[in-house]
């Protein structure tokens, strides 16, 4: 099965310059927790998810309106093609340890969004993925970092 057979279309986006109260809304009105971030002509230029824009109003000091979302959003873009299996895309989530990927083209445009509620509701279906394979990356993504003492 592919991740064009799965993936979510019509994704909310915002620009770099966006503000972060603005994406709150965006993410509050659509019942997202992850938007993608892309320039003037489509390209995805970051992501930004509910934590981020939590951890911006944190750490900054700053009413989420005068933060941009290219301020707060993380810039190593992990993205996966339309025609990639699920099972690559579920990969690269283990790998990275996300539960979201933009699906885009060759070019860098945004196709659409991947997500592991959109594999979990696929696993066991005719082609789908095994149950153990999703629970396997789940088990990766939500692992505890180890943090040092400063």
């Amino acid at each position: 099965m592919k991740v064009r057979d799965i993936m979510t279309t019509g994704v909310y986006t915002c620009q770099p310059d966006t503000d972060l109260a603005r994406v709150a809304v965006l993410m509050w009105d659509h019942d997202c927790g992850f938007v993608p971030v892309v320039d003037a002509s489509g390209a995805v230029t970051g992501l930004i998810t509910d934590r981020d824009v939590c951890m911006a109003a944190a750490t900054r000091g700053l009413a989420l309106q005068h933060i941009a979302a290219s301020q707060a959003m993380s810039q190593s873009v992990r993205a996966c093609l339309p025609d990639d299996e699920i099972s690559e895309a579920l990969n690269l989530m283990k790998h990275f340890k996300v539960r979201r990927l933009p699906v885009i083209d060759a070019h860098g445009y945004l196709q659409g969004v991947i997500s592991m509620n959109d594999i979990a509701r696929c696993t066991d279906m005719k082609k789908g993925l095994a149950a153990k394979d999703v629970v396997s990356t789940l088990a990766e993504i939500g692992e505890h970092r180890t943090l040092t003492a400063a």
